[in-house]
């Protein structure tokens, strides 16, 4: 399942679509995550510092 971002702890900051290596990251006032694109790799979950990211099962 791809990452799910938590828009009420998300700041914007962008870190986690640096990280990202497929690129399915967008940050806009918050990170978006293409479904399509995911995949599941975590590297965004361990890059944000909110904790705003995870993993769905």
């Amino acid at each position: 399942m791809p990452a799910k971002v938590d828009p009420e702890k998300c700041s914007g900051c962008g870190s986690c679509a640096d990280v990202c290596p497929v690129e399915a990251i967008t940050v806009d006032e918050v990170a978006v995550v293409d479904a399509n694109e995911c995949t599941d790799c975590g590297s965004c979950v361990d890059e944000c510092p909110e904790e705003a990211i995870e993993l769905e099962d």
